[in-house]
């Protein structure tokens, strides 16, 4: 009997020790790199998830559109109130250099995972989705902070740009895995609810994941700069003996610096291309050029595909080189080029599937080169502040980032105002239009007459089909007759909004190349900003501070060694 007791303490000491881990996540010591390795895999495959959950309705939003009988202004103004809370939300995700980073990220998993599942797709109103929607948004906009400082905390310098690049994954894979699923299950799985389904799944697959598996580095940890693996140790000792409290104080006025503000501005406004295309690619593809919805998200697969890829390539030379700034100036004036190449292609509708392709695909890469290496020298910025204020550093850049896309996509309704009828009407018109061709074609005083009994306009009305539709005498007729037939109520919608639809076919074209000009113009701003963020140029002058550096930390080391006895 006594021996039983023992165990029963064990087994008792254990649950709490479980429980107590799901909370507790810090860790005392830096992690050797297989533990590190899992951390960072851990923290991508969540930031992954998260975009993924954050972009999935672009994939189905016609469907959307159509089932809440929706306005497309009302479904821009969601997006709108989304990234504008989310901004103010990125600001809450400040407190991670206080409160920690983990249970931000984990438990922001749960709450997403559950409005995406068992919420949004059940949504009884357009207001309900709306509010649910942009719940989703707040999460995000914490976790869009609290991701890349955990990816900070535990990448040095020297491998930052790598750790960035795969961390850059999350909202690129997200998008690709938005239209490789859609792509896939759309032929089969027709009701817009099904993408959202499948996504809240995974999204409690990967809260479970990260509930046992994620963990951060205590403040003492860290709140420090660590250059390469070769500051272990020192990091370390120095943790034992930092003064958090002091590092801490005014963050906010140690973070807001044209360094940061500058550069985090500057890549806002040189991502309005990209967040254009997830918000609005699969509306531009299917009501410019024709493209199944399909069609629209198999385009996407291809741009988030060789985006990812880049990425991590950039990523690795970038460390390698250890330089940031000649990638960021090379990947914009590829990213200016391309997009002045695709702006060109929406005056010439009857452009194929496989050209858009290709220029897509190499502006996305474009990007790519920009964008890991500014999000490493973005990192390294702030620590030049602040190594201890990483987070609030990334608030200010999850704020604005935010904000910008914010008041972009409330704008572009009304640079891009063909859009909406096209967008509210167009299907069912088009839809009309197809079954009744004849509706369409030929003259509405025509048709009237016909209608009233007047048959001598007959001839002229087959000849305006034989024309317009390259059809016989004998198929103009029975299209006449199958137009005679049509609902009075599809005829009036027709006459309702045909000539709406039928005008913003023809200005469309010219007002998305306004817009993508408005995104060339944020690309080229993006460029002279390069300039006021840490780095070198060189990469022999990087090298040699990293050398010197590398030798600081020697002598640092040495002399704790030799302090040790006197102090023991």
């Amino acid at each position: 009997m006594t021996a039983a007791a023992p165990a029963i303490g064990a087994s008792a000491g254990n649950h709490r020790g479980i429980v107590r881990s799901l909370w507790y996540r810090q860790l005392d010591s830096y992690p050797d790199t297989a533990p590190r390795m899992m951390y960072l895999g851990i923290i991508v495959v969540t930031t992954i998830l998260l975009y993924y959950e954050l972009y999935v309705g672009g994939a189905v939003s016609p469907s959307i559109l159509a089932h809440y009988h929706m306005s497309f202004r009302y479904y821009v103004n969601i997006t709108v109130v989304g990234n504008a809370i989310g901004a103010f939300s990125s600001l809450v995700a400040g407190l991670g250099d206080r409160w920690g980073r983990a249970n931000m990220v984990t438990y922001g998993l749960l709450v997403t995972g559950v409005l995406v599942l068992f919420g949004v797709p059940h949504a009884p109103s357009e207001l309900t989705f709306a509010i649910l929607v942009v719940a989703v948004g707040f999460v995000e906009g914490i976790i869009l902070v609290a991701t890349p400082a955990l990816v900070r905390d535990f990448s040095p310098q020297l491998g930052r740009a790598s750790a960035m690049g795969f961390w850059t994954l999350g909202p690129v894979v997200g998008s690709l895995c938005v239209s490789l699923v859609a792509s896939h299950t759309l032929s089969h799985l027709h009701a817009w609810q099904d993408q959202f389904t499948i996504c809240g799944v995974a999204g409690l697959v990967v809260f479970v994941i990260a509930l046992f598996g994620l963990r951060e580095l205590s403040p003492g940890l860290r709140d420090q700069l660590m250059v390469s693996m070769h500051d272990r140790a020192l990091i370390e000792a120095r943790a034992k003996g930092i003064d958090i409290a002091a590092s801490l104080r005014r963050p906010w006025r140690q973070m807001l610096h044209l360094d940061i503000v500058g550069s985090a501005f500057a890549i806002a406004v040189f991502l309005i291309i990209y967040y254009t295309a997830v918000g609005f690619f699969t509306i531009y593809f299917t009501s410019i050029f024709g493209f199944s919805l399909a069609q629209a998200n198999g385009i996407g697969n291809w741009f988030w595909a060789f985006d990812a890829g880049a990425l991590i390539v950039i990523g690795l030379l970038s460390d390698r080189v250890r330089v940031r700034k000649p990638f960021m100036v090379a990947g914009a004036v590829g990213a200016v080029i391309m997009t002045i190449v695709f702006a060109s292609r929406t005056g010439a509708p009857h452009t194929g599937y496989y050209t858009f392709v290709w220029i897509i695909t190499l502006m996305s890469v474009c990007l790519g080169i920009a964008y890991a290496p500014w999000m490493a020298s973005f990192t390294e910025t702030v620590e030049k502040r602040n190594p201890a204020l990483t987070a609030t550093g990334l608030a200010v850049w999850g704020w604005i980032i935010r904000a910008v896309v914010a008041i972009s996509i409330f704008v572009l309704p009304y640079v891009v105002s063909s859009t909406t009828p096209l967008v509210d009407y167009g299907t069912q018109v088009k839809a009309i239009a197809t079954k009744y061709p004849a509706l369409v074609t030929v003259d509405p005083a025509t048709l009237k007459s016909l209608a009233g009994g007047n048959l001598s306009l007959l001839g002229k009305a087959e000849a305006e089909l034989e024309a317009k539709l390259h059809v016989n005498q004998n198929q103009a007729l029975g299209l006449l007759v199958s137009a005679s037939k049509a609902p009075a109520s599809e005829v009036a919608y027709l006459q309702a909004h045909g000539p709406a639809v039928l005008a913003a076919q023809q200005e469309t074209p010219n007002q998305w190349k306004h817009w993508w000009w408005v995104c060339i113009g944020g690309e080229i701003l993006f460029i002279p900003l390069i300039f006021v963020m840490a780095g070198r140029w060189s990469p022999a002058r990087a090298r040699r501070d990293v050398e010197e550096y590398e030798q600081m930390v020697d002598a640092e080391m040495a002399k704790l060694r030799s302090a040790a006895p006197a102090t023991a």
